[in-house]
């Protein structure tokens, strides 16, 4: 079996993520966990690349790579976590989530291999940015804008509680 050229992109690109997702999940700091993150969100902006996506791509580094890493960071930062590391290993726990995590991939592989899409040809990245932007702003403004105002609510609701813990100091 011989790779195509975009395959081996895919491969790695693909196993950066799923280590990632792994590192994060066993790691017990926060802020590695955090890296491991940005490194899972990175990968799979790449693979939106090879997807030929490129604005679901920008918008994913953009959006969770930068904005909600920040947010994590501060939330670390403005609460009062204590970073304690314990040296008891569940083994049982340990081989549980191994097969769990096993049989989740297989499922998703045979689901993925066994899925068809059909032979007529559609032109899906051509214009994709405007098409986007097309239906966004058309068919889902108002969940847009609410979105924005969730946001926003929170932005000022971490801002109040941020100045009570330094008022309280």
């Amino acid at each position: 079996m011989s790779l195509q050229g975009d395959q081996l992109p895919f491969i790695i690109f693909a196993v950066i993520a799923i280590y990632g997702g792994l590192f994060m999940i066993m790691t017990k700091k926060v802020v590695h966990m955090i890296i491991s993150l940005v490194f899972t969100f990175i990968s799979i902006a790449c693979l939106y690349i090879l997807l030929l996506a490129e604005f679901v791509a920008v918008v994913q580094i953009l959006i969770y790579s930068g904005a909600i890493t920040i947010m994590m960071l501060f939330g670390i930062m403005l609460t009062k976590h204590k970073d304690e590391t314990k040296k008891k290993i569940n083994w049982k726990k340990n081989v549980l989530v191994f097969i769990s995590i096993v049989t989740f991939g297989i499922v998703v592989f045979l689901g993925i291999y066994k899925l068809d899409f059909g032979t007529v040809p559609q032109a899906l990245h051509e214009n994709n940015t405007e098409q986007i932007g097309m239906s966004l702003y058309s068919h889902y403004i108002i969940p847009f804008e609410l979105t924005s105002v969730i946001l926003l609510v929170a932005l000022i609701g971490a801002i109040i509680l941020a100045r009570k813990e330094v008022e309280e100091e």
